[in-house]
């Protein structure tokens, strides 16, 4: 079995020697897939993919002891951030897991004057810990060797500076903008993107946006919905950094 196709699981700190799974992951191990002592899986942690032998087995504990390790493949030179305003109804999931699965690094969701969905606290907890459960599932499947953090819910103007101090920072504006292929990404290690809900963005916000110095970018002719946006916007930089 390729090493790219073991079961994959996430570590905060790195693996050393020989390492436990305990929780949801041992009883998946134990429980779902049925490892046995011997069979190897994969652990990742910041970007370093670890491949581990299973030494013993139950459903609270699994213990296996690392055997190799190599930078993950899944994960891109270039690290972007997707600043994602709001949507409404169940958007923001597929947002996160297509966004994950295209190699973004972090997502930020804010609220800005046209976001129709403006969750209360206990709201805006519940899908915090929903979208990064989604965020985790899209890592595991596709690959990734560290899970993308889906943050807090911010305000615009937090986002435009937060935006600002990346080395390339985009948004992505309907009123028009530069193409991206008329970007050069020599040397960029950081990415930001900022993409608004249902509307886009008002015209101050745009002025906001300028002043912060991003710069605004047109994804073309067509008119593009919320979640089709930052998913192109995406695979652009992707695709223009060397990353596809």
């Amino acid at each position: 079995m390729p090493k790219f196709n073991l079961p994959r699981f996430f570590k905060e700190s790195r693996p050393e020697g020989e390492t436990v799974l305990t929780g949801e992951d041992a009883r998946h191990l134990a429980l779902s897939l049925r490892v046995r002592v011997g069979e190897k899986i994969t652990l990742c942690s910041r970007g370093v993919d670890f491949e581990c032998e299973i030494i013993s087995v139950s459903p609270s504990e699994v213990r296996c002891r690392v055997v190799d390790e190599k930078p993950s493949e899944g994960e891109p030179t270039v690290k972007i951030t997707l600043f994602q305003a709001l949507p409404k109804s169940g958007k923001m999931s597929i947002i996160v897991q297509k966004s994950v699965e295209l190699g973004v690094c972090r997502i930020v969701p804010f609220i800005s004057s046209r976001c129709v969905a403006r969750p209360d606290s206990r709201g805006i907890a519940r899908k915090s810990d929903r979208w990064n459960k989604v965020a985790l599932a899209a890592a595991r499947q596709c690959g990734r060797g560290a899970i993308p953090e889906v943050t807090e819910i911010v305000s615009f103007e937090e986002a435009i500076k937060q935006a600002a101090t990346f080395d390339r920072a985009f948004f992505c504006y309907e009123g028009g903008g530069e193409s991206f292929l008329k970007t050069d990404f020599e040397g960029a290690e950081t990415v930001a993107i900022v993409i608004g809900s249902e509307g886009g963005f008002e015209e101050a916000e745009a002025e906001a946006a300028k002043a912060a110095g991003l710069t605004p970018i047109t994804l073309g002719r067509r008119v593009l919905r919320c979640e089709t946006a930052p998913l192109s916007a995406i695979t652009a930089v992707m695709l223009l950094s060397g990353n596809m």
